[in-house]
């Protein structure tokens, strides 16, 4: 067994040696001995330790896959994160001021998707282990909020009246301002018994609401989330910033992004994150994909007092993207999934749309996007990265485009 110098680590945070080789849970420096099986090394011994490592602060972490990270420092890792957002830049020949990271705390999602399976006697609830359909059971869990970590116990006792035994059910958690919020997918079919009994649980658990496979079993009171001044009650299972903080300096960057302007579009609104509070200083005209979510954006505006006009629509900006005639807009907010915004964004670059607040969750399609506004005439001034999945190989940023 030959001694391997692990020279950097990949995007999914796993050491990368020469070959290239993978070895996960390992560090750059750092000198390990393993077994070679394709172009992954296993059975890892660390010979010579980075000065980066550390013990893991969640005894779950060996064997849970919900964290990538948790064996190297908090500055080694809020370092790496902003160097693959450098270097994603970089490799479009873009340039500008990066901000030092935001990073959420421990023990602060609020939203999490836990996997469950029924067993003989019980059920086992948690996150999968790395490359693994195994389910880990993780009651110390330093991730979730500790107003989450109930769940756990519910979705295990709902996995035993309604999972079923050839597979395993999904349940989407989210902490909302009355309680908890429970999404399940894959269960047993309902029907009229179990449909009562489900409803019976939720009033029992003292959930705010239970949906199954998308539809609503019972609310006790709306799960309601607040956006700005706006309390919204988000459908079922629907998109949810991982933890405050990071809702919070994502808010704060589009904020410090957008310096005036009377109206703004919000490409990607989702539920309403950026276009509510927004709504505080402009009119917000905001474009979801999901019907659901724009009806909840909706429904959350006219509830609120102190805020200007606020307009929403339905609409897919991957095959319709808003045309650059149509975005007379003093300013434009952008937040869309992993695949980026290609379409949209070549006509925000043909637009006139003064300042652009770009928010992303993948600093490879971001930059590709912003060397499109850059090459037509927009100049990127500042990107803030943002770390709400603590410990993971997950990135987000927020970044300030202004028309030259």
């Amino acid at each position: 067994m030959s001694q391997i110098t692990i020279q950097r680590l990949g995007l999914h945070g796993d050491g990368i040696a020469d070959g290239p080789l993978y070895a996960p849970l390992t560090l750059p420096t750092e000198i390990i001995e393993g077994e070679v099986e394709g172009n992954r090394l296993k059975n890892i011994r660390i010979v010579e330790p980075s000065a980066h490592r550390v013990k893991a602060p969640c005894r779950h972490f060996k064997s849970c896959g919900g964290c990538q990270l948790q064996h190297a420092t908090d500055g080694f890792l809020a370092d790496w994160k902003v160097e693959i957002v450098r270097q994603a830049l970089a490799a479009q020949g873009v340039e500008t001021d990066l901000k030092p990271i935001i990073t959420s705390p421990p023990r602060s999602r609020r939203r999490a998707v836990l996997s469950a399976r029924r067993t003989k006697k019980s059920a086992l609830v948690g996150f999968h282990a790395r490359a693994s359909d195994i389910i880990v059971d993780v009651p110390d869990c330093q991730l979730l909020h500790p107003d989450l970590m109930p769940a756990l116990d519910i979705v295990a006792e709902l996995c035993q009246i309604a999972g079923s035994r050839k597979g395993e059910i999904s349940a989407t958690v989210s902490l909302s301002e009355t309680g908890l919020d429970l999404a399940v997918r894959g269960g047993k079919p309902l029907e009229g018994p179990l449909l009562a009994r489900l409803a019976q649980e939720t009033e029992r658990f003292g959930l705010a609401r239970l949906s199954w496979d998308g539809e609503v079993i019972a609310t006790r009171t709306p799960p309601y989330q607040k956006f700005g001044d706006a309390r919204v009650v988000p459908p079922p299972g629907a998109f949810l910033q991982a933890t405050k903080d990071g809702e919070a300096a994502l808010l704060a960057a589009v904020q410090e992004a957008i310096t005036g302007g009377k109206s703004g579009i919000d490409l990607f609104a989702g539920c309403g994150t950026f276009t509510l509070p927004m709504a505080r200083y402009a009119q917000m005209h905001g474009i979801e994909g999901e019907k659901t979510m724009v009806t909840a954006l909706d429904a959350g505006w006219r509830s609120a007092q102190g805020l200007k006009k606020v307009t929403a629509e339905a609409r897919d900006l991957f095959r319709n993207p808003v045309i650059a005639e149509d975005l007379r807009y003093d300013f434009a907010i952008i937040d869309p999934p992993r695949a980026g915004a290609e379409a949209q964004i070549a006509e925000l670059a043909r637009s006139k749309i003064a300042e652009i607040a770009y928010v992303s969750c993948n600093p490879v399609t971001f930059a590709r996007d912003a060397a499109t506004l850059i090459h037509a005439g927009y100049a990127l001034e500042w990107v803030q990265t943002v770390d709400q999945f603590r410990w993971s190989s997950h990135i987000e940023l927020a970044s300030r485009f202004v028309r030259n």
